[in-house]
């Protein structure tokens, strides 16, 4: 059957007649050469808005950048759906050395078996205070969103879990803060200080009961596990039980000989652990106060104590240079990790996985995998000592002082005496910068202050402007802080005596030392020998928290002239060098100003330097 309409003419204009060619879209952006992306107008004339604003108020603009981020929701939704989807209970998706994978790395919590998953060694932030001093405290908040630290200071500082920025800061103790405990419901904090005052606080940081509990300062503060008690060790060698509630001492358990430097209560149990500058590490019963073991492993004063997370085993490191791990239900040591070279000054259990973490006096963080393979072969005994499994060996500049781990694992934070806090995430699938396995690179100099006002008169030995140079540190021995040199000028160069380590000034001409100290580094001097008698200055135990100062720089007269600080020795009383002058007070260097040297006590310093 034809079509009756076919013979009829068309009487629609060509170009709407529908033709039979195929149309089909053809890109042909490709072939244009690339342009520039587009211009936010709105923003350029913000940052026009803002140079002239800073050229009014003559000051610097600084350069904005992406602010770092490490957000553990991604692997936790991905973790909760592939719960649902996985087709067997076992099953994970495989990690490939590419960095499109990172998507398809899971919380810690995903590879109960995989210990190398939880290893934090790449470095991702570091954030310091407007003032600088160390950080002897680093706690996670209980919900993982926030840090808190205690400083020298006294001052809290709490920092964004997940960008690392500043919150808030709070003057919370008149003196250092050595110890601070949220309760296992995170409804309160406690805090204690040099002096010996305890402090309740709120998570909002209202201050709500202080009183003095110790003579001297608090080490440690441990809280039961219903909350209901927490116990204090302290420096007057006692150990002692207080009700949360009445803020009332309940026993005191007295047996170390010495300091007691840390406690720790069980996770789960009524049971007590300390460590003491006596050595010693003792177990305790919180209900009648007596001692229900001792252990007398350590050379050295026992400076930190940890709990694994189900309570079986404890790990003490100690300035012997080593960490032990004993397994309490046979009362017996199962670990003997040795690698630090300097003592052990912190411990952190991983949450989820068997990995311990410890910090040292040198500034590095050791990785150590309490179930290693090597220690389940043939040759291997009880005690053994085995090898990190991850090492930052540069990972401060002094004293890493405490450790904490995310409450999921994925993040480590390490407070130090360098005045920074530091932290550390796991490594990601095919990351070229890896460190992994090299030992550690050490972190870029200088901290992110997040926000905090940068209008601030300048204390000497804290912060430098015109006319005003920083203090040299001495590398840290003891427990306390010690004091800093002061400078003034633009100065270059300063004497530098330590143990072993004799250093000039920075930037400025090195002056050669006095022939009585060169002969005490070419002999190889030791703290607390028979030298102690020759050496060209009292090396009688000073205040703690000070040191020892050479004679003429006990009395330091500040004057301002012009704007810049002048710093006046006791030349009565100053050292003198063999040939009559003066040293120890003043050293010259290239720049056109001039320092105190730092000259202080070989016991508790290496390598002092004076301002640059």
């Amino acid at each position: 059957m034809s079509d009756p309409a076919a013979g009829l003419p068309i009487l629609l204009p060509p170009s709407v007649i529908p033709t039979k060619k195929d149309h089909l879209w053809q890109p042909t952006r490709y072939l244009s050469p690339p342009q520039p992306p587009a211009q936010d107008d709105t923003r350029s004339a913000e940052l026009e808005l803002a140079v002239q604003k800073q050229l009014i108020d003559v000051k610097v603009l600084k350069k904005t950048r992406p602010r770092r981020t490490v957000d553990y929701m991604g692997g936790i939704g991905r973790h909760k759906e592939l719960k649902k989807l996985r087709p067997s209970p076992g099953y994970l998706p495989h990690m490939r050395p590419a960095p499109p994978y990172v998507i398809n790395l899971l919380p810690p919590k995903a590879y109960p078996s995989n210990p190398s998953t939880s290893l934090c060694t790449k470095f991702v932030h570091t954030s310091t205070n407007k003032i600088r001093c160390p950080v002897n405290v680093v706690i996670w908040t209980p919900e993982g969103r926030r840090v808190l630290t205690g400083s020298t200071s006294g001052e809290f500082t709490l920092w964004n879990g997940l960008t690392f920025n500043f919150e808030t800061i709070l003057q919370a103790h008149d003196s250092a803060i050595r110890a601070i405990s949220y309760t296992h419901s995170g409804a309160y904090i406690a805090s204690a200080d040099q002096s010996g005052i305890i402090k309740y606080f709120q998570p909002n940081m209202n201050n709500l009961n202080a009183w003095q509990a110790h003579r001297e300062a608090v080490r440690g503060l441990s809280f039961s596990p219903d909350d209901g008690k927490f116990a204090t060790a302290s420096d007057d060698s006692t150990v002692r039980l207080w009700s949360f509630e009445e803020s009332r001492s309940e026993r005191t358990l007295t047996g170390h000989g010495w300091d007691v430097k840390c406690v720790q209560w069980h996770p789960t149990k009524g049971l007590l652990a300390s460590g003491s500058k006596d050595n010693l590490i003792k177990f305790w019963d919180p209900r009648t106060g007596t001692c229900l073991s001792t252990l007398h492993s350590h050379k050295n004063t026992v400076q930190a104590l940890a709990w694994n997370p189900a309570g079986d085993m404890i790990a003490s490191a100690s300035r012997d240079q080593s960490v032990r791990v004993f397994d309490i239900r046979a009362m017996k040591e199962v670990r003997l990790f040795k690698g630090h070279k300097k003592e052990v000054c912190s411990l952190a259990w991983h949450p989820v996985h068997p990995i311990l973490v410890s910090g040292g006096s040198e500034g590095s963080i050791l990785h150590w995998d309490v179930n290693s393979p090597n220690s389940a072969s043939k040759d291997a005994t009880p005690g053994m000592n085995l090898g990190p499994r991850a090492t930052l060996s540069e990972a401060h500049d002094s004293n890493v002082w405490s450790l904490a781990f995310h409450p999921l694992g994925h993040l480590l934070a390490s407070a130090s005496n360098d005045h920074t806090t530091r932290f550390w995430s796991r490594e990601r699938p095919g990351d070229t910068t890896s460190v992994f396995s090299g030992g550690g690179i050490k972190p870029p100099e200088g901290g992110d202050t997040g926000g905090q006002e940068d209008e601030e008169e300048a204390v000497p030995g804290f912060e430098q402007q015109q006319g005003l140079g920083p203090s040299g540190n001495g590398e840290f021995y003891d427990e306390e802080p010690v004091s800093q040199g002061v400078s003034r000028g633009g100065g270059a160069g300063g004497y530098g005596h330590g143990r072993n380590n004799y250093e000039g000034g920075w930037r400025g001409q090195q002056q050669p030392l006095p022939p009585q100290i060169n002969s005490y580094a070419s002999s190889g001097y030791e703290p607390g020998t028979a030298q102690d008698d020759d050496l060209p200055f009292d090396n009688s135990d000073g205040i703690p928290g000070f040191g020892d100062s050479v004679p003429g720089m006990d009395s330091l007269a500040g004057q301002q002239q012009n704007g810049s600080y002048q710093y006046q020795a006791n030349q009565s009383s100053a050292y003198g060098r063999p040939d009559g002058d003066q040293w120890g007070a003043y050293s010259r260097g290239s720049g056109g100003g001039s320092s105190n040297g730092g000259y202080q006590r070989p016991t508790r310093f290496s390598g002092g330097r004076g301002g640059r």
